[in-house]
């Protein structure tokens, strides 16, 4: 049959043009040009230079369409290869899964074993878009298919740049008719309910919430300050059945000591000077939620005592008070510190410890997830842009990206916030540089390095001295002969007492006991 190229043009355009909703559009498209092109599936790509960051917008297949926004990280070889492509418009690519760019986000969609057309929308010489339109499961397109869709390339970029602006319109529009609860809800989503990094740097901890997120079992999150412990401590809450529930956020470290009590399990009128009418604690507002006790490791010893019941017995008892008042509340506990060390310096309790680390959750460093530094980055600008009422939001200089990349970031998610924030009081609107980070980048980083050998030492003595304590245990705390410490260890006995000198680990004519 002698294809009609003017009345597959007509036909192609009315289809494309023919909705505001891309997806819609993109799919009845779809539908027609299967009768001369063996397209499966087809979608629309927004590229962000500044970020490196290419965000699928609509996607369609035969059965259904939808509209997008999966933003996908691409590596520092790929963004290369886009740039030096720029001058060939549209690209035959015979196996998505087996090309720099494309692979990504052919896995995001299913599609790495296909073939596919990547088309350029371009108008007015500038780049609006991109359109790839992958192939049916075993077949692979030819010259013929790519010249049919290059003459289908204005009216595509016509509709996605319609669809685009149709969408932002919308969206200031909804802005502007909202009350002030829908404003402070939107501020509380962009201040750290969103996670960023949940399909990349996070996604093995994102998984581990989905597990734990609908029991009522108590999750401890370990991670240095600023990874985020309180954002993943909101996933878990904001997943679980108690949703609806209270959220309460105590920050241990910050209650004075003499106050710490009162707080979290309150107290009865009279109870202590001052005490004037009866308070509830956070264990009470709490009830049918959940409660989130950062920097745990800050817990006074009595303190640590209470809570134990609290987990054990789901009850607590005010100040000053004589009966006790049942819970149903979730325990979520968080600290930065190794509380396998407080344990040997007796600073935390052995029983809190192994109650709370019924589902402990490490929360990776931003060092060891550099990929989610563009979505990070793009998600503060935004965010700050909108608090400092900037009016538009500025973009990053060309490098900026990947000197943040280069970064060590020992103040790790809060630390690159601060930098986005100081970065758009110094910019003033230009393009920002972030220029002090790559002056202090060497010098951190050499400081980082040093800090983690000393960690990782600091860790190596715990264990060691773990280990030299329980061999002394079982030798009644004798060092040398047959059946002293230093026999059992392979070690001499001199040796064996400077480190334990070292350790700060007693000997002598005093048995020893475990934990002394």
């Amino acid at each position: 049959m002698t294809l009609d190229e003017k009345e597959f043009f007509r036909e192609a355009t009315l289809r494309i043009c023919g909705s505001l909703e891309i997806e819609k559009a993109l799919r009845k498209c779809l539908m027609y040009i299967r009768e001369f092109i063996p397209a499966g599936q087809m979608s629309f790509h927004v590229y962000d230079r500044g970020f490196g960051i290419v965000e699928t917008v609509a996607h369609a297949t035969p059965e259904s369409s939808e509209a997008l926004s999966l933003k996908t990280p691409i590596s520092l070889k790929a963004r290369k290869q886009i740039e030096e492509q720029r001058s060939v418009r549209v690209r035959l690519v015979d196996r998505l899964g087996d090309n720099e760019v494309t692979s990504p986000i052919a896995k995001k969609l299913n599609a790495l074993d296909l073939s596919a057309v990547v088309m350029d929308l371009v108008l007015e010489r500038k780049l609006l878009g991109v359109l790839s339109v992958f192939g049916e499961t075993g077949q692979k397109f030819n010259a013929e298919h790519v010249r049919l869709l290059s003459l289908l390339n204005e009216p595509f970029a016509v509709a996605l740049t319609n669809s685009l602006r149709y969408r932002e319109l919308r969206k200031l529009r909804d802005l502007l008719a909202d009350d002030n609860r829908y404003l402070q809800d939107e501020l509380l989503r962009l201040s750290g309910e969103e996670i960023i990094g949940a399909d990349f740097g996070l996604k093995e901890v994102m998984e581990m919430v989905r597990q734990v997120a609908p029991l009522d079992s108590p999750v401890l999150l370990l991670g240095e300050t600023g990874v985020g412990k309180e954002v993943i401590a909101n996933a878990i809450h904001h997943s679980s059945p108690r949703r609806d529930g209270p959220f309460i956020k105590v920050n241990c470290g910050a209650i004075p000591e003499n106050l710490m009590d009162s707080e979290l399990f309150g107290h009865e009128k009279g109870a202590f000077t001052g005490a004037l009418s009866r308070k509830r604690g956070r264990f009470e507002r709490a009830q049918g939620g959940t409660i989130f006790l950062d920097e745990i490791g800050e817990l006074r010893p009595e303190a640590q005592v209470r809570l134990l019941r609290v987990l054990q017995e789901k009850e607590i008892e005010r100040v000053g008070g004589s009966g006790t008042i049942k819970v149903n509340i979730r325990i979520i506990a968080a600290t930065h510190r190794d509380l396998e060390a407080m344990l040997e310096q007796r600073r935390f309790r052995e029983d809190l410890y192994f109650r709370l680390r019924v589902f402990p959750i490490v929360i990776p460093p931003l060092r060891r997830r550099i990929a989610d530094i563009p979505a990070l980055l793009q998600h503060f600008m935004q965010k700050k842009s909108l608090e400092m009422k900037l009016g538009t939001v500025p973009s990053p200089a060309p490098g900026a990206v990947d000197r943040l990349m280069a970064y060590h970031w020992p103040g790790n998610v809060r630390e690159l916030e601060n930098a986005v924030e100081r970065a758009l009081i110094l910019g003033r609107g230009e393009p920002l540089t972030f220029s002090d980070i790559s002056c202090r980048a060497y010098s951190v980083g050499t400081a980082l390095r040093k800090d983690e050998i000393s960690h990782e030492s600091s860790a190596l003595d715990a264990v060691m001295s773990r280990h030299i304590r329980r061999v002394m245990d079982m030798c009644g705390g004798r060092v040398e002969g047959g059946r002293g410490a230093a026999s059992l260890l392979d070690i001499n006995p001199s040796t064996l007492r400077k480190r334990m000198k070292k350790l700060g680990i007693p000997f002598g004519r005093k048995p020893m006991k475990h934990g002394d």
